[in-house]
């Protein structure tokens, strides 16, 4: 997936990536957070600035509360 440094990136979006991951992998819900953390993030959390990082980490809280 290509993604544009030029913007933040939403909660709707992480939330459909995960899906994506946990439905084209079959895995959990934790998995496909680390999965998203090596694949999208290169295991570097400022990857594409803290506010991107922060609705990666808001999709993965309501994903766990649905």
């Amino acid at each position: 997936m290509t993604v544009n440094h030029g913007g933040t990136l939403g909660i709707d979006f992480f939330v459909a990536y995960i899906k994506l991951i946990m439905n084209s992998r079959g895995c959990s819900l934790e998995e496909a957070k680390a999965i998203t953390l090596d694949l999208f993030f290169n295991r570097n959390e400022n990857q594409f600035g803290k506010q991107t990082y922060n609705h990666f980490l808001l999709a993965f809280e309501k994903i766990t509360d649905s």
